[in-house]
């Protein structure tokens, strides 16, 4: 695994170790020691899944402390649009940073505690994988719409929302507690 880039403070692409061969892939996706040495403390507490059909659009989804978290998230299937929120007090609040998922060329995004999380699913059956630092709380599970925030998704048509997601407050309502 390697850290490729960083794209919000705490907010990195890496590269996970790879290996294909005439059986097919194998990813290495979570490595401790590679996130300690880089002075990243995460240790996963839950992992869940999605799978979408194309233009779904989640998020943008964070938690609210004490139980915010540090997110890992990659696609295993399909193409997904990923976006990143900076909801954290400071010169780089409001920034927004935007990495495309695929399976066929694997990359895991760290999401620091603060950064609210999305994405839209650019095919049917995307799958995206996630591991937190924290389980989810229902009392604490907050977020932005994703259409208030002045990104250009660039997705061309309609998409489909949760209920929840379309009522979401928009970036302007939004109080950070980070």
């Amino acid at each position: 695994m390697k850290f490729e880039r960083e794209i919000l403070p705490g907010a990195w692409v890496i590269r996970p170790r790879t290996h294909a061969d005439h059986r097919g892939h194998f990813v290495k996706t979570y490595a401790r020691s590679l996130l300690v040495g880089q002075g990243v403390s995460f240790d996963f507490a839950e992992e869940f899944y999605s799978i979408s059909g194309r233009h779904v659009v989640r998020g943008m989804h964070l938690q609210l402390p004490p139980h915010d978290h540090v997110k890992m998230v990659y696609c295993v299937a399909g193409v997904a649009r990923d976006v990143l929120l900076d909801l954290r007090k400071g010169p780089g609040y409001g920034r927004v940073a935007e990495v495309d998922l695929t399976a066929d060329e694997p990359a895991v995004l760290l999401i620091p505690s603060g950064v609210a999380h999305g994405f839209a699913a650019l095919e049917d059956h995307t799958l995206l994988i996630y591991k937190t630092s924290s389980e989810h709380a229902p009392q604490a599970d907050t977020g932005v719409r994703w259409d208030s925030f002045g990104h250009d998704w660039r997705l061309g048509g309609a998409v489909t929302l949760s209920e929840r997601d379309a009522t979401l407050p928009g970036f302007a309502e939004f109080v950070s507690p980070f």
